[in-house]
């Protein structure tokens, strides 16, 4: 096992903990950034370029029929395949933690739609599920199964705030458990269904799962209801035939006691396990083989890279699969760098330095020492999940690359101005409001004087009555301006009736349009 230092990464502050990585045909793709996109990566996503001194980032876009795709931290990804043997892939997507720690429940589907070395585009579409849908969570897992011609996926652990029904004052934002169900989701009918095992008795959050065939493995997790990393090793087997699934559990003996730990596959049926921790103060330096194969699954110790002083004497660590039997880890530099949020990474090779020495691609999951690990578990923002990922050389442009430095300064001017008194507007808390809305806030122009821009939402805007004034040619005046609108229309001019005169009945055509009986008294009347 080889250990090597990466070099610089550009743009490593959007490099946090939690984020993932997606590989399109042998191209990493970075998601899950720190806050929320700016306008030039609107979509959030980037394109991994190493180039021999650097990391760099290259923003992607998402085709016209996508829908939002918030950065997510700590989601549940696997990749989805026609078949087992089938090269073309999409990325589920599910749960995760939004910048604004809200935990989400939604599932997406992203796949690639076309690359070219200036752009890369992809289509991201949300799933519509029924049945026992999963909650909101955050750390769990998701693997993908294949039994009798179908596929399935199968969700499992996590961790979610306690359900308003628990909360109190102290408690209030406090994270637990979910329940040990097991999630089958079938993506062609848009259907879920949950099973409860009598050999899952404890929720697991962080733990390790494969699956080959109709098989799942989950190892080690931890558990927050008892603080313990139980050497736990689990077997779930699907099966599944014309009528309903069956799904079954079985507890192996040999299990590990660890949780974020990271699995990079090395051939067909071995992986290698490396990373991690065995208890919360303790990091584990011990790496082990996985071998699954004939329905049974072998884990060996073996020989431990030589771990620098910097990687020993840390207190936490971080890391995640590279592909091709690589593993990318880092620790914490900010006592070391200018930059706080910088850290240090390594590349660990572990099918030797003569082996796969070209193929450079990366998983990087960043942890810092000032993040705050005390509102749940230790280590729980150093505990993040990996998967294979492969990617040579990119051919991009140089000047292509995402700079942090050339964003504009939004909170001054663009679209995270003050627009008014009552504003309420932050570019790190936003969330679309409008489904017109993408990665900006929605904004009209108020005609008062020269005109000034306010945000539709703190307008309190209905979405048909924006619709309306974008589509209409009316002016606009907001809440602030009016009634000084008002105080300077002129008044409509009122349309006054004429009154037409009644004209005078002639005496010889009132005695043709009277009875005879009445002509004596007109006679008298006009004399």
């Amino acid at each position: 096992m080889l250990l090597q230092v990466v070099p610089t990464i550009n743009n490593s502050s959007l490099i946090q903990p939690g984020f993932s990585l997606l590989n399109f045909n042998g191209h990493v793709f970075f998601f899950g950034q720190k806050g929320w996109p700016k306008r030039s990566c609107p979509t959030g996503v980037f394109l991994l370029d190493f180039k021999p001194n650097e990391l760099k980032m290259k923003p992607a876009a998402f085709s016209k029929d996508s829908c939002y795709l918030p950065p997510l931290r700590y989601p549940a990804l696997c990749t989805l395949r026609g078949s087992a043997e089938s090269d073309e892939c999409q990325y589920i997507i599910h749960g995760g933690k939004t910048p604004n720690n809200d935990l989400s429940d939604k599932i997406y589907l992203m796949s690639l739609v076309s690359k070219t070395s200036k752009k890369t585009t992809f289509q991201c579409i949300e799933k519509d599920l029924g049945g026992d849908v999963p909650e909101a969570r955050y750390g769990h897992t998701i693997n993908i199964i294949y039994s009798r011609g179908k596929s399935v996926s199968v969700l499992f652990g996590g961790r979610m705030y306690t359900p308003l029904a628990q909360r109190t004052t102290e408690n209030w934002n406090s994270v637990v458990d979910c329940l040990p169900s097991v999630f089958l989701i079938d993506f062609e009918f848009g259907c879920c269904t949950s099973y409860m095992l009598p050999e899952l008795q404890d929720g697991l959050a962080f733990h390790v799962s494969l699956a080959r065939n109709d098989i799942v493995y989950i190892l080690g997790g931890h558990s927050l209801r008892n603080n313990t990393r139980a050497p736990s090793l689990y077997r779930l087997k699907i099966d599944l035939p014309l009528g309903s699934p069956s799904v079954t559990c079985s507890i192996l003996p040999g299990g590990i006691s660890v949780s974020s730990a990271i699995v990079t596959q090395t051939s067909d049926t071995e992986f290698v396990l490396v990373g991690g921790y065995q208890s919360d103060n303790q990091k584990r330096l011990v790496c082990n083989t996985i071998v699954l194969e004939d329905g049974r699954v072998e884990i060996i110790e073996r020989a431990s890279p030589d771990w620098t002083p910097d990687i020993k004497h840390c207190r936490i660590w971080f890391g995640c699969d590279m592909g091709k039997g690589s593993v990318l880890m880092g620790i914490p530099g900010a006592s070391k760098q200018l930059v706080s949020d910088a850290n240090y990474f390594y590349i660990l090779r572990c099918k030797g330095a003569e082996e796969d020495k070209e193929e450079v691609a990366a998983q990087f999951c960043s942890h810092t020492l000032t993040e705050h690990l005390g509102d749940s578990t230790p280590f729980e923002d150093s505990e993040e999940f990996g998967f294979s990922a492969e990617a040579s050389s990119f051919d991009v442009a140089e000047n292509d690359t995402y700079n942090e430095d050339d964003e504009d300064d939004d909170s001054e001017t663009g679209y995270w101005i003050t627009c008014s008194a009552s504003c309420n507007v932050d570019i790190n808390t936003w969330v679309p409001f409008y489904s017109t809305e993408l990665n900006k806030p929605a904004m009209i122009l108020c005609s008062k004087g020269d005109g000034h821009w306010v945000h539709a939402q703190c307008m309190d805007l209905s979405e048909s009555m924006l619709l309306h004034l974008s589509e209409a040619n009316i002016k606009y005046f907001c809440n602030e301006h009016v009634d000084l609108n008002k105080g300077l229309q002129t008044p409509k001019k009122l349309v006054q009736l004429k009154n037409q005169p009644i004209k005078p009945l002639h005496k010889k055509a009132a005695m043709k349009l009277t009875t005879p009986v009445k002509k004596s008294f007109l006679r008298r009347l006009f004399e």
